[in-house]
């Protein structure tokens, strides 16, 4: 699969720390401490929006549905870089980047040098980032720190701040019931005026760059009034005790790497990205312009911010009433036809078991696309799956397992054209609205980390989405599994699809290797469900 420190990666390792790691390491644990008690200089969105090309550009398309905001749904790579790149060239302003995970590749690098280059505009950059995956890249961001226009802060940080994994899981074993929790969150705003929410982090495999494979994810480009909600979402975790400043790290401004060597570093990537097959793909279309002016075409729709608090991160009840998840609970309550869910680690719990069941007993039909075991990136979490998977079955949820790669003509979408393994987080609601977030069905995002997703009431985003789900889980793109003996779940499995265009029937988990399959079974036994 991946070769770099995916969210796979980390979510194995985060689940399988306390099983692997011997004793002898929690005797080097030690003691110590994170500088949460530092300065922190407080600051809020720009407040008027309007007084930037952007806020005007994206008013006047939203003037003939007052209260409603905009959408476009990124349901490719391309374009969802794209969309970054010309948010950070319009910004006047202010740029507010939240995210898990910042990759050291192309496209990170990319993305991030164009950052700069708003801020050297003048633009404020405030960058709050995750620590889970940021080892060893303190100097880097405390060089951009010294910039006069940008500020960057780690969320819930590790106080051993090297490279090393060994080191970082010592510091886990030592403080594990906070470093569990971590921020999952994915925002990028611009000018307060427009942002793009959704499952990508940034890194080449969400944007369809990474030679190895790359996720099929999902993204939202909005504007309007739900902006200026996700403004507050990232107020609120920009100025909670969990953002530490770069600088409580790394001392004084004179101790860190100059910041110009960090861009000449950058910029010669940036050269290389620039002669690539890539990027001269990227420049055949107009949708950065029509972005980057704000003149991209829209869809109106009122819609709802969801958001779990910084103070989830304390939280002592295992879903607290103001989380993702329990606000979600009315629109799948309501749901009458057709419930869709799109959630590359899918673990229902028995709590999901018996909503999922009893929206089939009344009429709705439940269907979920998730990772197979050969394009999953993270074999505990699909074997948390597969202990629910006959029970689901039995009460007749449709579960399309979706393949490690898709290649061919036939298909429309680029997305799906060279997938490894599903990252995009989904819900649609009787086609007549959607969810759009960093939320996975699992209980990792329920229990321990931060989300946030957008509620979209728009029958043709919902319809976008279910057209998507509606590919992807065709039969030469994703397995379908069923029981062998219908209704009976101590009955086996099997697995259709499509092999060259004929039908296939499977009596095993199809294409995974035998290390997987070994794997699944080993740690359907030793990982709790409550860490994936």
């Amino acid at each position: 699969m991946r070769v770099s420190f995916s969210p796979g990666m980390h979510r194995a390792w985060r689940a399988l720390t306390g099983q692997l790691l011997a004793a002898g390491l929690l005797l080097a644990a030690g003691c110590s401490t994170v500088p949460f008690d530092v300065p922190r200089p407080h600051s809020q969105a720009l407040a008027q929006p309007l007084e930037t090309t952007l806020g005007r550009a994206f008013a006047s398309r939203l003037a003939a549905t007052p209260g409603q905001s905009g959408f476009r749904l990124l349901s490719t790579g391309q374009d969802a870089f794209i969309a970054r790149a010309a948010l950070a060239d319009g910004a006047e302003r202010s740029l507010d980047l939240q995210y898990h995970i910042v990759s050291r590749d192309a496209t990170g690098t990319m993305l991030l040098l164009r950052a700069l280059q708003a801020a050297q505009r003048g633009v404020r950059l405030r960058l709050l980032i995750d620590d889970l995956d940021t080892g060893g890249r303190d100097p880097d961001f405390a060089a951009m720190a010294t910039h006069p226009n940008v500020q960057v802060r780690v969320f819930n940080p590790f106080s051993r701040r090297f490279t090393s994994g060994l080191a970082r899981a010592i510091d886990y074993l030592g403080d594990g019931a906070r470093l569990n929790r971590r921020m999952h969150n994915k925002l990028w705003i611009a000018d307060n005026a427009a942002a793009l929410i959704g499952g990508r982090n940034l890194g080449d495999a969400y944007f369809s760059a990474d030679g190895q494979g790359n996720f099929a994810d999902l993204d939202v480009l909005a504007a309007g009034p739900v902006v200026q909600e996700a403004s507050r979402s990232f107020d609120a975790f920009w100025n909670s005790e969990w953002a530490v400043p770069i600088e409580a790290f790394t001392g004084p401004a004179h101790n860190a790497r100059p910041l110009a060597q960090l861009l000449a570093e950058m910029e010669a990537s940036a050269r290389a990205f620039r002669d690539s097959a890539y990027a001269q793909a990227l420049r055949s279309t107009d949708l950065g312009p029509l972005v980057r002016n704000g003149q991209v075409a829209l869809t109106a729709a009122a819609a709802t911010l969801l958001y779990d608090p910084p103070a989830k991160l304390h939280a002592v009840t295992p879903t607290p009433t103001d989380s993702v998840v329990a606000r979600l609970r009315g629109a799948t309550d309501a749901t009458r036809s057709e419930l869709l869910i799109v959630s590359p680690y899918f673990v229902p719990s028995e709590t999901g078991i018996t909503l999922m069941c009893a929206l089939q007993r009344r009429g709705a039909q439940v269907r979920v696309l998730t990772n197979s075991l050969a394009s999953t990136d993270v074999v505990a979490v699909h074997a948390g799956y597969a202990r629910y998977r006959a029970r689901l079955l039995a009460c007749g949820i449709a579960l399309h397992e979706l393949r490690p790669s898709v290649v061919g003509p036939g298909s429309v979408r680029r997305v799906l054209s060279s997938v490894v393994s599903l990252h995009g987080k989904a819900i649609v609601f009787d086609r007549r609205s959607a969810l759009i977030g960093s939320m996975n069905l699992d209980p990792r995002s329920r229990l321990s980390n931060t989300e946030i997703g957008v509620l979209i009431a728009s029958t043709v985003l919902a319809q976008q989405l279910g057209d998507w789900f509606d590919e992807a889980a065709a039969p030469e793109r994703a397995f379908r599994v069923a029981l062998s003996e219908p209704g009976n779940p101590a009955s086996a499995l099997v697995w259709t699809g499509h092999e060259d265009g004929q039908p296939v029937r499977l009596t095993s988990e199809p294409l995974a290797r035998w290390w997987q399959h070994l794997a699944a079974a080993l740690l359907g036994l030793l990982v709790p469900e409550d860490m994936l």
